[in-house]
């Protein structure tokens, strides 16, 4: 895949579009059994854009279930036309072989032969044509901007907020960014703020000293383990109230106090911190607007995958070496792939990609295909809304444990957090 930013596919050679009003597109993204990122604009005319084998953004294509007049592509600023050319091995639009011509409104997937293109409403991002691999992150059009704002906030400053959906990589981001630091030397201290147990979080992040407690002894936390790189802060909203406004004494400070200490301890490091939306949870009073104010800006968010499917066939390609060289995906899978939204984002298709390679591997077979995508997999959940307890049951489970929003979110079968906005919602916070 080559070494940290090194270029892994080649520039189309089409000459760069001015700045201006969006050009409807192809891009090229899978051939062949291989990975790849291509792009033309449609010509204005009506008749639009020809796809056959002699040549498609400056290159010819080489697939020789590509008939030489294959089809054409059109887009009149509301829907887009496919027609099949009389091609040999048919054309497929979102997965579906096509008669001679169909109109969509919506961009979709085209398939000719072994190669699969994006229909875009704008190609002039991807006119580069480049995929990068940047330390663990493989990066398309879109990502590389971004990163390249993560890495001038990790050269100049000391505080990042990463924001998006589970899944889209959000960890890398925030080693991007410590990675460019001054301190990249130092450690990196990834903590998952949601997996901490209730009322253990101050004792975590900021250690402490024997005695403190029953049956403490000298420990040492992530903040004072993070001194002189960087500490990631992973689900950052759902630290508790009192553990926030330590958080933002430790950061402005530059200090900490562990428990049962009598003295500060000078710390010297970043924060980079992640969460969905931390903007929203301050709006609902779940997270400090001050702690905010401190590590909220620069602010960067990750796009979910389906909007950088670009980044695709090259994510599949990459996890199918890691598990073996002599895996390879077809262009069906890849073209299932690209249909569906993948609410779990990067994450949720590595996983899937993962368990695909080990059991192709364990067949004897070298390549997969559309048929061994599990049915339901990148797909969104179902599930019924679950139905808010009635305030009695949520009264009593609170009487029954003292207050301790934990122990009663499992006695009613929910998650704390959960719990904590339906309080919010009847105004009955404990």
């Amino acid at each position: 895949m080559g070494r940290s930013g090194q270029t892994i596919t080649d520039e189309t050679g089409v000459a760069s579009i001015a700045a201006g009003a969006p050009v409807p597109g192809l891009v090229l993204v899978f051939s062949k059994e291989t990975p790849l990122l291509r792009a033309e604009p449609l010509p204005p005319k009506k008749e639009g854009l020809e796809i056959g084998r002699a040549s498609f953004a400056g290159k010819p294509l080489d697939d020789d279930r590509i008939s030489g007049t294959h089809a054409r592509v059109a887009f009149d600023g509301e829907a887009w036309t496919v027609e099949d050319l009389g091609s040999r091995n048919g054309t497929h639009v979102n997965g579906e072989p096509i008669a001679s011509k169909v109109s969509s409104t919506s961009a979709g997937v085209l398939r000719v032969g072994r190669s699969l293109f994006l229909m875009v409403r704008d190609v002039r991002p991807y006119i580069a044509g480049v995929v990068q691999r940047r330390g663990e992150a493989l990066l398309g059009p879109a990502t590389i901007a971004i990163w390249t704002e993560i890495e001038r906030a990790g050269r100049h400053g000391d505080v990042l907020l990463v924001s998006g959906e589970s899944g889209v990589g959000k960890e890398l981001a925030a080693r991007a960014f410590h990675d460019a630091s001054p301190r990249a030397s130092g450690p990196f201290v990834a903590v998952n703020c949601a997996a901490i147990p209730e009322g253990l979080a101050e004792r975590l992040l900021f250690g402490a000293k024997r005695g403190a407690y029953s049956g403490a002894t000298d420990a040492e936390g992530y903040v004072q383990a993070a001194d002189g790189g960087t500490l990631f802060l992973d689900e950052v909203a759902d630290l508790d109230a009192p553990v926030q406004a330590k958080l933002l004494r430790a950061i402005e400070a530059k200090e900490v106090i562990p428990l049962g200490a009598s003295h500060a301890r000078k710390v010297d490091l970043r924060v980079c911190s992640a969460a969905h939306d931390l903007r929203s949870e301050v709006k609902r009073g779940r997270f400090r607007a001050d702690l905010y104010f401190r590590i909220g800006r620069p602010e960067v968010r990750v796009p979910p995958l389906r909007d950088r499917r670009e980044e695709l066939p090259w994510l599949v390609a990459a996890e199918l070496v890691r598990t073996s060289s002599a895996l390879s995906a077809n262009a069906s899978f890849i073209e299932a792939c690209l249909l569906r939204p993948w609410p779990g984002n990067v994450r949720e298709l590595l996983s899937e990609v993962r368990r695909i390679g080990t059991a192709t591997s364990a067949l004897g077979r070298t390549s997969i295909g559309a048929s061994d995508l599990g049915p339901d997999v990148g797909l969104a959940f179902e599930a019924e809304k679950p139905q808010d307890p009635d305030r009695a049951a949520i009264e009593l489970a609170l009487e029954e444990h003292k207050g301790n929003v934990s122990r009663a979110a499992r006695s009613l079968g929910v998650h704390r957090n959960q719990l904590r906005r339906w309080l919010a919602k009847n105004a009955r916070e404990p």
